[in-house]
Parts: C-alpha cells; structure tokens; sequence
C-alpha cells in the first residue's frame, strides 16, 4: 500500500483557480479561501471537506479507510 498523499491540487468552484494545498493528517478542511477570488469555497453536500470535492487527492482520513469526525460539522 502506498503512503499518504498529503498535497492536493484543488480546483475553487467559482473562478477554476488551481492551486496546491497541504492536507493535515488528522482532520478535515471544511473551508478554504480562494487565493484567486477570495471565495469561501465549501464541500459539496456529502463530501466531508474541501479536499474531497474539489482536490485531486481525499482527505487523508478517507484515504486510510476512517469516517472524518469533522463531517458532521455544519
């Protein structure tokens, strides 16, 4: 089994800006400003973080087969 990725290239939802972003380990990212637009972008519904909706590479919690405890944040 291959180790963590823990850089994920996210796409922000409203201006298509890609950028890298180091993942924490331990946690989901519920919110992440754009660096182009300064949006607030969100997890789309279901997903537990930004990172699962937008990134090239899951939450490391999904990635090691866990439940994201910061799913259930609203």
């Amino acid at each position: 089994m291959k180790g963590l990725i823990l850089i994920s290239q996210v796409t922000c939802p409203h201006c298509g800006h890609e950028a890298a972003h180091q993942m924490p380990e331990d946690s989901c990212l519920f919110f992440l400003e754009c660096p182009s637009c300064e949006a607030l972008i969100k997890p789309l519904p279901g997903d537990c973080c930004v990172f699962c909706s937008y990134g090239t590479a899951p939450c490391p919690p999904i990635q090691r087969g866990e439940t994201c405890g910061d799913a259930e944040n609203d």
